[in-house]
């Protein structure tokens, strides 16, 4: 999947005169939370978030240092962090020369980019013209439409039974002894593992298989040195979960 089949089209854009309160409120009124900054010409030159409306003047939450650090950092932060907080266009608290993606850009590099360069979202462009951009919501949209689009099938239960076994083949996280029960689409997980993450990486495997309606964890954890020995929450809960007395 490419930048293109996720990206919101018809991009608002400001240009780098604009007031900042007005951005502020066309962010507001249009319930986004970051607008490009574009010359007059079209060209992308910054990017304004949320972010840059942290440390306002308005709101008293400009930065305090101590005297020694200002000293250490010198003046030049100083004028920098007080343009930040006062200024009153757009290009005074922007954040110049963005990060930005092509139409044709992979969905794998566009979260590698937005986990590697901590950014929330990413101008998409074509020469120097934006097209279009890719936030997080675009993401979480794209991944509720694939599952929405999966089809519903009638996998039966061995087949079931096969492919999650086949899904934690090879996988340093398999539970140890791995059995399982499979019936109308319910599963129940048998084994022991030695690190309590494996439980819900064998869990979450089961998930996605298709035609698996719930999961049933009765994976046992043994402690490697000692041996000891503790069933799983699940069926834990079930043990201490009161009786009924029948006198």
């Amino acid at each position: 999947m490419r930048a293109q089949q996720i990206m919101t089209h018809g991009v608002i854009t400001v240009g780098p005169d604009t007031p900042i309160m007005e951005a502020a409120k066309l962010m507001l009124d249009k319930h986004i939370s970051g607008l490009p900054v574009i010359k007059a010409d079209g060209q992308l030159i910054g990017i304004v978030s949320e972010g840059d409306f942290l440390r306002r003047a308005e709101i008293g939450t400009q930065r305090k240092h101590s005297r020694w650090l200002q000293f250490f950092l010198g003046g030049g932060r100083a004028a920098s962090d007080f343009v930040h907080e006062q200024g009153r266009k757009i290009s005074e608290i922007m954040t110049d020369d963005p990060y930005t993606i092509s139409e044709d850009t992979e969905l794998e590099e566009i979260v590698r980019l937005m986990e590697s360069k901590h950014v929330k979202r990413l101008p998409v462009v074509r020469g120097n013209q934006v097209i279009g951009i890719v936030t997080r919501s675009n993401l979480l949209q794209a991944v509720a439409n694939l599952a929405r689009d999966i089809p519903a099938t009638n996998t039966n239960d061995i087949a079931i039974g096969n492919n999650i076994v086949m899904a934690m083949e090879g996988k340093d996280w398999r539970p140890i002894g791995l059995n399982l029960s499979v019936r109308n689409g319910v599963v129940h997980l048998y084994g022991s593992i030695t690190d309590d993450r494996c439980r819900q990486a064998a869990i979450v495997a089961t998930e996605n298989v298709t035609g698996v309606h719930e999961v049933h964890d009765h994976l046992c954890w043994i402690e490697p040195m000692s041996g000891m020995y503790m069933g799983s929450p699940e069926d834990e809960k079930q043990v201490s979960a009161p009786h009924d007395l029948r006198l």
